[in-house]
């Protein structure tokens, strides 16, 4: 997609982080954009910096096939065929070193809700769409490297992510035998500066437990600031995830900082070897810079 002024953009997970750099981004490509967040005061004040001729705000949970099929329609009727969307949105439920069997229900349903279903609902929603209309378009789906690592922390989210991976490549596939012009683009982030990690604050009430969200564990809080000082920024994620689509790329990472932890798994498993697994607080510093000669 190497001309995308004047056309329609749709972002999920717009208000901030890495969905208000794609919107920024966008905005500055000439793009009509649709901002769907369920924190709509935060994607409002965001639209307000592009213009209310080129933006649209819809409050817009995901997880709900109903509510993204409302999405898809608000977006045709403001701004006609969509040509980019980005299913961005996602959540971290609290408590990442929990052991697989520590989260509850509810993290469970909450972030296969939002992270899975998400892209999933975002798809059905929007693909049929696209191909009817006819003519370019392209589908940005933002998975993570968790969803290409393994180990025990973050059990939940990199379920989830994973499971982003094989649907992304699955569109990927079923547009190639179909020989419609739609690309899509993997988007697979790494350590990012953005707010991703106090997801709490928009968990739905009928999803909350009893005892309230868990805490970090002791080791993570203690390197937040470090981690973050030296992470990505959403911008810069941003930038390589529309290079991306301009350009056609499937596949986009934001650091290397894993790749000998997936090139190991990917032996492994060819291998038929038992695993290894690597801390992603240890891949994470990596990231960061903090372990430099690691």
């Amino acid at each position: 997609m190497h001309d995308l002024a004047g056309k329609c953009a749709v972002v999920t997970g717009a208000g901030s982080g890495i969905g208000a750099a794609l919107v920024h981004r966008l905005a500055r490509e000439g793009m009509n954009v649709v901002l769907a967040d369920v924190s709509v005061d935060e994607a409002q004040k965001l639209a307000d910096t592009i213009g209310a001729d080129r933006t649209l705000v819809v409050r817009c949970d995901v997880s709900d096939p109903d509510a993204v099929e409302a999405l898809a329609v608000a977006a045709e009727a403001r701004f006609g065929p969509v040509a980019l969307l980005c299913n961005n949105a996602g959540i971290v439920p609290g408590g990442r070193h929990r052991k697989v069997w520590e989260y509850s229900p509810n993290d469970w349903q909450w972030s296969i809700g939002v992270n899975l279903y998400g892209v999933i609902n975002g798809i059905r929603s929007f693909v049929p769409r696209m191909i009817a209309h006819g003519g370019s378009a392209h589908v940005l789906n933002t998975a993570s490297v968790a969803g290409f690592v393994s180990g025990s922390g973050s059990a939940c989210y990199g379920a989830a992510k994973h499971a982003v991976v094989r649907v992304t490549e699955a569109l990927l596939a079923g547009l190639r035998e179909e020989g419609v012009p739609i690309g899509v683009t993997l988007l697979a982030p790494g350590l990012v500066r953005t707010r991703i990690y106090e997801a709490e604050r928009v968990r739905p009430g009928h999803l909350a437990d009893a005892g309230g969200p868990p805490q970090e564990s002791a080791e993570l809080d203690a390197m937040r600031d470090d981690l973050y000082r030296g992470a990505t920024t959403a911008e810069e994620t941003a930038d390589l995830a529309i290079d991306a689509v301009i350009e056609g790329h499937f596949y986009v990472f934001t650091t290397e900082a894993f790749d000998a932890a997936i090139r190991r798994r990917c032996t492994d498993i060819v291998e038929r070897a038992d695993p290894q697994f690597e801390s992603i607080v240890a891949m994470s510093r990596k990231d960061s810079g903090l372990d430099a000669a690691g």
